[in-house]
């Protein structure tokens, strides 16, 4: 496959209609739709339901569409690198990472690095270890902020100073809101909405003395802001991070942390024999300085 072609079927995608994606993309229609055509004669697909109105992906093509744009990132970003001068330290980075207060330190390194790089420009994607590490593996990351437990074996890493405090998030009328701590019997019965992480889920069994799976799991998440939307309309607890939900004020929410204490450390991840560009390799820099 072109990556033009790949190019125009990611237009036609996005426009949803083939006239507005040729007149976005400055060619005629009928050499738009032949291309269309060619692409799924070649992979012996039908990715395109045409409508009256409008154009929708099949199945097919969805999976096409998040393909092809995997492959036009990846190229994008390596004509970037490539393109950079040994007289001005310019380009992209590509950071990808989990809900934690941590990410404070990888902005304040940011925020030095512009002092002397001004023309780098950072780029943020946020998901959980699963997301961060697929998109690692992918080469469409430069590093990854996973909190541990992570499976870091196949990374080079660096270890951060930060941590993670667990606790629950609940609603300031709650029943447990008005204890300072939450210990392990404080969690039985109770509705919760919690991380969908293995390696979190064995972190909080070790924590509990208790199978996780005995818990009383009503709904799990991968980031918690939608999950706080949950809990403030009473649909359970979150056990959770502290520090990234907003529990001060008027909010209808507050955290409790639990005790014993469970803390999480967190490192920065790249792959193993990464070639960095001018920009990363200024960047670890710092950050090695900085942790």
């Amino acid at each position: 496959m072109e990556l033009r072609v790949l190019r125009y079927f990611l237009t036609v995608a996005d426009e949803e209609s083939i006239t507005g994606a040729a007149k976005t993309l400055h060619i005629t229609q009928p050499t738009l739709s032949k291309q269309l055509m060619d692409l799924e004669k070649r992979l012996g697909q039908i990715l395109f339901i045409r409508g009256n109105r409008k154009i929708t992906l099949t199945k097919e093509g969805i999976l096409l569409r998040k393909r092809a744009q995997e492959i036009i990132d990846l190229v994008d970003k390596a004509e970037a690198e490539l393109r950079q001068t040994d007289e001005i330290i310019n380009g992209d980075i590509y950071i990808g990472g989990g809900e934690t207060d941590a990410m404070r330190l990888i902005a304040g390194t940011i925020k030095k690095l512009q002092e002397n790089y001004p023309h780098i420009q950072y780029h943020l994607f946020s998901g959980n270890a699963d997301d961060v590490t697929e998109r690692l593996d992918k080469g469409l990351l430069d590093f990854g902020i996973l909190i541990e437990p992570a499976d870091i074996k196949k990374y080079d890493y660096l270890r951060l100073s930060a941590t993670d405090t667990w606790g629950l998030l609940m609603r300031k009328d709650s029943l447990l809101a008005a204890k300072k701590v939450i210990r392990p019997e404080d969690l039985q019965d109770i509705p919760l909405l919690c991380s969908r992480q293995t390696l979190v889920k064995n972190e909080i069994s070790g924590w509990l003395r208790q199978d996780y799976e005995k818990l009383n799991i009503v709904a799990t998440y991968n980031l918690i802001y939608n999950a706080s939307l949950m809990v403030e309309e009473k649909v359970g607890y979150a056990l959770c991070l502290d520090k990234l939900v907003n529990t001060t004020g008027a909010s209808n929410l507050c955290f409790r942390p639990l005790y014993p204490a469970l803390k999480s450390h967190l490192v920065i991840v790249w792959k193993k024999h990464q070639v960095f560009s001018k920009a990363s390799e200024k960047f670890l820099e710092k950050l090695y300085k900085e942790k």
